[in-house]
C-alpha cells in the first residue's frame, strides 16, 4: 500500500503545531509542574531553571517543529514508496 507523503507530511505538521501549542499553554498554566514533566523526560533536576515564554519564541518554534515534523515524516513516506516498487 503507497502512502501518499505530501498528506502524511502535512498531517503531522498540523498535529505537532497543535501538540506544540497545547504545551506552550501548559507552561504558562502550570510552569513549575512543566518544568519537572520536562526534567523527568531527560533524567536531569530542572527545578533550578525557568522559563522564557515570548511570542516570538511560541511562533518561531511552532513553524521550525512543525515544518520540520512535517519534512522529516515526508521524507519516510516518500523512501517507504520507493522501497514498494
Amino acid at each position: 500500500m503507497k502512502l501518499d507523503a505530501f498528506k502524511l507530511g502535512l498531517a503531522t505538521a498540523i498535529i505537532a503545531g497543535l501538540t506544540w501549542a497545547l504545551c506552550s499553554l501548559f507552561i504558562i498554566v502550570i510552569p513549575g509542574g512543566m518544568m519537572q514533566m520536562s526534567g523527568d523526560m531527560v533524567h536531569a533536576n530542572l527545578s533550578g531553571m525557568g522559563w522564557s515564554m515570548h511570542w516570538a519564541g511560541f511562533f518561531v518554534g511552532l513553524v521550525a517543529w512543525s515544518f520540520i515534523s512535517g519534512l522529516f515524516v515526508w521524507a519516510i513516506s516518500a523512501t517507504y514508496n520507493r522501497l514498494l516498487s
